[in-house]
């Protein structure tokens, strides 16, 4: 086997795994085969994120087609993106609130955070998620826009988790982040050009670094708040981190692509 083909099998194998811990696709030898398989396929998570976005907007498509006013077309996009994923991130963002919010002790926050039950900060977590990411959708309405919008979202939402993971240490040595490992430099870089790619042709350049810089606020502010409370990264940490950026980026096209900016 050629070079070249090594590496297209590589990137292939990479992709697969990217694909299979974001979404409940099955793809075929998706699973990791050694230490570090995961971590090394952080860079694709764009890349997977960004075929989310595509079904989204696919649905909503679909529905303005058939005549369902945009409210309608958003909650059947984000019904479709949310079965597509599992609800990984969700419920992250559930359990992630559940526990920085409602335990003392970091041993508590732990065991909440583990505990399949939601509680009251959960729920209002995905209250607020669910109908901030509907009302932007809703706003921006044109399907056209909704598309670049739920790709960008998607996209740059999911190329900050390499280097999240990156540089905030795994809280608990059990947990899926630890068995994920940290991804090498490489795997960050490409990923990170991979979502600002995304957001710099959906939203144009400078709407683009507004949402960079609104990105890298949240995964600072969460990543301070990780540390203080549990020590570090967990799985739910980084799907609140995903939650955090799709609705940012969704924010921030519907206040310029529906005002036309």
């Amino acid at each position: 086997m050629t070079p070249r083909a090594d590496i297209l099998k590589d990137v292939v194998a990479d992709f697969r795994i990217a694909a299979s811990f974001v979404t409940i696709v099955p793809v075929a030898s998706s699973k990791p085969t050694g230490d570090g398989d995961i971590a090394r396929a952080t860079w694709a998570l764009p890349i997977a994120g960004l075929l989310v976005g595509l079904a989204g907007a696919a649905v909503y498509a679909l529905a303005s087609r058939l005549g369902l006013a945009p409210g309608m077309a958003a909650l059947l996009a984000l019904a479709a993106t949310t079965l597509i994923t599992g609800a990984l991130h969700e419920d992250g963002l559930a359990d992630t609130a559940d526990g920085l919010g409602g335990g003392r002790t970091r041993e508590r926050k732990l065991e909440i955070m583990r505990d399949s039950r939601i509680g009251s900060y959960g729920v209002c977590a995905l209250i607020l998620s669910f109908g901030l990411r509907w009302s932007a959708l809703a706003a921006i309405a044109n399907p056209w826009a909704v598309m670049l919008a739920l790709c960008a979202a998607h996209a740059a939402a999911r190329a900050g988790v390499p280097a999240f993971m990156s540089l905030v240490t795994p809280a608990r040595p059990d947990g899926l982040s630890a068995r994920a490992g940290s991804p090498p430099g490489r795997s960050v870089a490409i990923a990170f050009a991979v979502g600002t790619l995304a957001l710099a042709l959906a939203l144009g350049p400078a709407k683009a670094l507004v949402g960079l810089v609104l990105l890298s606020l949240a995964g600072l502010i969460l990543a301070q708040l990780a540390i203080r409370q549990i020590g570090g990264q967990t799985g739910d940490i980084l799907g609140a981190f995903e939650q955090v950026g799709e609705i940012l980026i969704l924010l921030v096209a519907a206040a310029f692509l529906h005002a036309g900016g």
